[in-house]
Order: C-alpha cells, then structure tokens, then sequence
C-alpha cells in the first residue's frame, strides 16, 4: 500500500498532479482543495490512497491527513466512489464537509456531481456518528441550529419571501454569526433581501 509521495511536483492540473519520485513519475488524482495548496515545481509530501479495480491502479493525493481520512470514509459508504468523493472533497473543505454531515445536511452533500438524495441520506446514516466522534461536537447543539434555521425559514415563507432565496440567505448570515439567536436571525436576513 502506498501511504504517500515525497517528490517534486512535475506538472500540476485541477484535477491530477504528476510527482518525480528519485526518478520516477507518478500521476496523483487529487481534488481541486488539494490542488489549489500545491504549486508546481516544488518539493512535497503528499498522502496517498491506492485504489485497486479489476483493470487499474489508481492513485488518489491528499495535502493532509484529514482530507485523506474523510476520502476513506466517503468510499466505504455504498453507492459513493472515488470519483464521487472526490467531487465532494473538490466541493468543500474537508472540515466543511465534517459538519455537513454532522448537521445531517443532504442538500449540501447533493450539490457535489455525482451525489443524489439517496446516496446522500445514505451518507449521512452510515458517517454521522463516526464524524460526530471525530469533531467531538455536542449532539445536542446542531438540531438547535437546525430549529433556529427552520423557524427563520417558516419566518419569511409566512411573510412571502422565496423559501430557497430565504435559505441562502439565511446561511450566509449564520455564516457571519453562527451565535446568533432566533429573533436578530429575521432582522438580519430582511436586511439582506
């Protein structure tokens, strides 16, 4: 198994870099998180998944152990593969995508390609735990956020505001101020419409 590559970075593309290792060159699948922290013709080390098919061997880079981690736990869900995990490590940062789940938000895990409601309810069953464990997040905190989330959203559909327009917004204001109560969440999101 290879656990990762020290080398010099050959040639680098959104989607893949090639690594001269004493000599030899090895082509790394890596997401676009892990492409945008590496600069091409410098010395690296980057953690590696090999991924063995019937009819290839490919290898998958990381820039660091997390993101590598949480690749290991996306493929082990069914239905998700490397291409999919991939997309969704190209989507969001690897700690992003640790509170996603922990916030069961399939919504976002849908908008990486490749990732429909099943498979992202699916993923969300089968990693909540595990990822909750590994953030050590009170379990008791995230459906408080949800609920704050949701009454904001009833909020403005009761005052006619788009629920989708709404959701977005109301997003980028938790973004801002994730310690924000109920009623100064509304005054913030009609400042913004």
């Amino acid at each position: 198994m290879i656990t990762y590559l020290k080398g010099l970075v050959v040639e680098k593309t959104p989607t893949y870099i090639v690594i001269d290792c004493n000599g030899i060159g090895y082509m790394a699948n890596v997401s676009i998180y892990t492409s945008s922290k590496i600069e091409a013709n410098t010395e690296i080390l980057l953690y590696a998944h090999l991924s063995v098919k019937e009819d290839s061997h490919t290898i998958y880079g990381f820039y660091d152990k997390l993101e590598r981690e949480i690749f290991r736990l996306l493929i082990s869900v069914s239905g998700i593969g490397p291409s999919a995990s991939r997309a969704l490590l190209s989507t969001y940062t690897p700690t992003e995508i640790q509170h996603i789940i922990a916030m069961g938000d399939a919504k976002s895990i849908q908008a990486a390609k490749g990732i429909g409601a099943k498979t992202a309810q699916r993923l969300i069953i089968d990693l909540k735990d595990k990822v909750l464990k590994t953030l050590d997040i009170d379990k008791i905190e995230q459906p408080k956020h949800n609920n704050i989330k949701n009454e904001a959203l009833s909020a403005l559909e009761v005052l006619g505001f788009n629920n989708k327009l709404s959701e977005k917004i109301i997003d980028k204001v938790f973004k801002n101020t994730p310690e924000i109560d109920l009623e100064n969440l509304i005054k913030q999101a009609l400042k913004l419409f």
